[in-house]
């Protein structure tokens, strides 16, 4: 099937390629504008394949040079080439041959940054997804996997260092003004792992003596003068590497681990066999410039990228249809990981919350998938919340009905059984189906139906009998060409919460409930606990156990005892916050109508209860007390979503709550640890909770001047980037804010990741207003269109960030984003696809904002001349 801008590419019509490769060898000739790039491929025809089939590589936008069989020039009547494909005819029967073609590229003026390209003077390559046959004519799939050489010629002047993949092998003078570095890759892997990298960086380095005694050099790469800020980078990868041994016995294989920073990226980082590339953004920190969430997220992505050593590099994944199995796996290590480096509690109440920001509405939308789709067009698009995040849950889920002991007994077998496979997730699945004995095929449904499970919750407790029952029933609605769905099979954990406080240990009859879980497989179960010596609360999807929604009728005294008493801090964090999202929900309908907003006493007393109690620890109150975002309260109302309503509701729940806590907030906000700055989990939960309530003191004052002193005063970027953010955010029109912006862009002029700060924080400034000034930003002369992390801290900020700025009644905002992506989508169609998809919840607004925000997706349709990756999405949405 063909499309007007590319082909529809199907999971059922997988089938492995005629030709299997067995090593590549690359030699490049670096050169800004023509780079000479010489691939000597070593294959053989496929048992079964006709002889008479021929050899077809990909391509994109690449023009052959020469191409030679075993050394030989080929009769230019036996081949076609064509900027997207390579067609080689007449090639041998049987036995192995040498495949030569030589190609030029120009690094220089590849904006889309796939393939070679150049950035700040180095050469730097992205392969993921299909970036590899932006440099040379191959089989860029993932499921063709190779023994690597690689040889790099360049000038020395130019590029001081010469990396790839694997281990060095040796390098020196080429001729003059150039040298040369030859690398080689002992293990197989993809074309989608492939890196290189050269040019005059600063280097970082360490190394890591791992569990059987090997050492391993550790090298950090940055652009000169940043070296003294990849310390925590190294200090993280140090750290995930001696987890990955302790909890998954999961060891390093090669003699080098390298990273190296850019500036102009467009995902966060890359886990290049040996060789990761980053954004610089998840790289440098130091305590000037970086904040307590900057540190995190170094932290979690360098954990993120060194685990896909074994959870996608040593087992990748058989075609991108699985790409969940090497992703969502991954980013089920990496919050492991940064569990145990930090509060538990507060990690997954920070996932949750992404998961239902981002991940939820996609399912909700007309870009719902499931987290293994059927079918794609682009395959870049396909790289979100779904295949990441709920793909994550997942795994999570299988951890959960199984049990540690089995799950670790799942992963060694997986680990063991396919190191060196390209895998399926019936592969994944079928090694956690062999060490447990469970059958695990309800379950992995959840890996082909899209769409978020409802879980109405009933309960009846019959104090004569002493019987509690559940009653637990499942439905999920129809989503993008999936109308019916199969019945899934949810692991509900949950606690029975006594009047004293205590939690209730007996075992439930009518279904499988082991460990504390209800395993929910029929369309409705009911559960029945006996000898329950007083009414029970119902604590149920305990730490989020499943990605659900959960619909239960529980009065505000249940929430609040699950609150005071549950064991589970998820759990008590999910009753504050859904205590705070019922009476948001309600506030802002009454405002949509035009009605009187209810008084937000009670749930103010809750919140100040829980930021006053010094027995829970500062991270977990300062979650508590940041109230739901407008964007989790839409999801909430779910159709004829006003916007202003929302943040008039909002707002006014905030006053109310500043005002009866200002002065616990007050004392608060002076609680920032002093003296020397630590990124560690306690005082980054002090700084939090300072912050917030530094938030709620200067709304109850309605002046900007504490927050101004914050500002002047502060000694880090958490400090002075929460007081900046209080100012635009509360009081754009102020005096002392336009001062603070000032001396903010002043102080940091030098430093692009420091402004993407700027930018971002004006670009979220509530109100129709904002688009003005972001107008005015985009026509100033510091900002970089080219640069992906610029785009997104101003374009991508205002329009997944700023829900009445963006969704202004007038429709200015979405006209705003369809140019910018029209344009940009020239140079670089990635970038343009997924800011995109902050469209993507457009047919839940109220009807004047939805005709706005259609006639703006039509806009784009008609501009012409699309990538497939922006025609993909605004189709999609479009239609659905």
């Amino acid at each position: 099937m063909r499309t007007e801008t590319g082909q529809v590419f199907k999971l059922k019509d997988y089938r492995p390629t005629d030709f299997v490769v067995e090593r590549i060898d690359l030699t490049f000739e670096l050169d800004p504008k023509e780079t000479k790039v010489i691939s000597r491929v070593i294959m053989h025809r496929r048992e079964g394949v006709p002889a008479d089939a021929p050899l077809v590589l990909d391509g994109d936008e690449v023009s052959l040079d020469s191409l030679q069989i075993d050394g030989a020039d080929i009769e230019r009547s036996l081949y076609d080439a064509a900027p997207d494909s390579l067609t080689i005819r007449g090639l041998p029967a049987s036995g192995p041959f040498e495949v030569t073609v030589a190609t030029t590229i120009s690094p220089e003026t590849n904006t889309k940054l796939m393939g070679l390209y150049r950035t700040n003077g180095v050469y730097c390559t992205q392969c993921e997804a299909e970036g590899f046959r932006r440099i040379t004519y191959f089989y860029d799939r993932p499921d063709v996997l190779a023994v690597y050489t690689v040889t790099i010629i360049a000038s020395k002047d130019e590029a001081k260092y010469l990396l790839s993949n694997g281990n060095y092998l040796g390098g020196g003078n080429y001729d003059e003004g150039r040298h040369f570095a030859a690398w080689f890759d002992p293990h197989p892997k993809p074309s989608y792992l492939f890196a290189l990298v050269a040019g005059d960086l600063g280097l970082v380095e360490d190394s890591f003596t791992t569990l059987s005694g090997r050492e391993v050099a550790l090298k950090i790469y940055v652009e000169h003068g940043k070296e003294g800020r990849a310390g925590y980078a190294m200090d993280a990868l140090k750290r995930s590497m001696k987890w990955d041994e302790e909890v998954y016995g999961c060891e390093y294989d090669l003699d080098i681990f390298q990273i190296v920073a850019v500036s102009d990226f467009n995902m966060g980082a890359m886990e290049n066999k040996g060789l990761n590339v980053f954004n610089d953004k998840y790289v440098l920190a130091d305590p000037e410039t970086a904040t307590d969430a900057d540190y995190a997220n170094i932290e979690a992505i360098i954990a993120h990228e060194y685990f896909h050593n074994w959870t996608g590099n040593r087992i990748t994944c058989r075609d991108w249809f699985q790409l969940c199995l090497k992703e969502g796996l991954t980013v089920f290590r990496d919050h492991a990981f940064s569990a145990d480096q930090r509060s538990a509690a507060v990690k997954r109440i920070a996932e949750i919350r992404l998961l239902k920001a981002h991940q939820f509405p996609e399912d909700a939308g007309p870009l719902a998938h499931p987290v293994r789709p059927e079918a794609y067009r682009e395959i870049n698009n396909f790289y979100t919340a779904t295949v990441y995040e709920k793909g994550s849950e997942v795994v999570g889920m299988i951890r959960t009905i199984l049990g540690r002991g089995d799950f670790r007994k799942g992963m060694d077998l997986y680990f063991q059984r396919h190191d060196g496979d390209a895998a399926t997730i019936e592969d994944f699945l079928a090694c956690f189906a062999e060490a447990s004995g469970r059958d695990l095929k309800q379950f992995s449904l959840w890996y082909s139906q899209a769409g978020t499970p409802s879980v109405s919750v009933s309960t009846d407790w019959n104090e004569a009998k002493k019987t509690f029952k559940v009653t637990l029933e499942q439905s999920l609605a129809p989503t993008p060409g999936q109308s019916r769905k199969a019945l899934m099979h949810i692991p509900l954990a949950y606690g029975l919460i006594l009047p004293d406080g205590a939690e209730f240990d007996g075992r439930p009859t009518g279904g499988e409930a082991g460990g504390g879980v209800f395993q929910l497989t029929r369309r409705k179960q009911t559960f029945t606990f006996t000898d329950v010596p007083g009414r029970p609360v119902l604590s149920i999807n305990r730490g989020f156990s499943a990605p659900v929604n959960i619909a239960m009728e529980q009065s505000a005294a249940d929430l609040a005892h699950i609150a005071r008493h549950d064991s589970d801090g998820v759990a008590r964090w999910q009753a504050i916050n859904e205590q705070a999202t019922r009476h948001l929900v309600t506030a802002s309908r009454l405002a949509r109508d035009g009605r009187n907003l209810p008084s937000a006493q009670e749930l103010a007393d809750i919140l100040v209860a829980v930021a006053a109690d010094e027995s829970l620890e500062p991270a977990f109150r300062a979650q508590a007390l940041a109230l739901p975002a407008e964007s989790d309260i839409a999801r909430e109302i779910g159709s004829n979503i006003d916007p202003d309503a929302i943040h008039t509701a909002r707002e006014a729940v905030l006053m109310e709550v500043a005002r009866a806590g200002f002065d616990l907030f007050a004392r608060l906000a002076e609680g920032a640890p002093k003296g020397q700055y630590s990124p560690g989990a306690e005082d980054a939960g002090k700084r939090a909770l300072a912050g917030i309530a530094m938030s709620y003191a200067a709304i109850a004052e309605g002046s900007p001047a504490r927050a101004k002193a914050a500002f002047d005063a502060a000694d880090n970027m958490t400090v002075l980037s929460q007081a900046l953010q209080v100012l635009t955010q509360n009081f754009p029109a102020a005096r002392e804010t336009g001062e603070a912006l000032d001396a903010f862009k002043a102080r940091f002029a030098g430093d692009p990741l420091a402004l993407d700060k700027w930018y971002s924080i004006q670009a979220t400034a509530p109100g129709a207003e904002t688009r003005a000034r972001v107008e005015e930003l985009l026509a100033s002369s510091d900002f970089d269109r080219t640069n992906p992390n610029r785009v997104r801290s101003l374009i991508g900020a205002f329009s997944s960030g700023n829900p009445t700025g963006f969704n202004a009644a007038d429709g200015g905002g979405y006209r705003l984003l369809a140019r910018e992506v029209i344009d940009i989508d020239k140079r670089n169609p990635q970038l343009a696809a997924r800011l995109l998809t902050a469209m993507r919840s457009w047919r839940s607004l109220e009807p004047g904002r939805q005709e706005q925000a259609r006639l703006a997706l039509v806009s784009i349709r008609a501009a012409g001349n699309l990538s497939t990756d922006v025609s993909d999405i605004v189709d999609r949405m479009l239609a659905g």
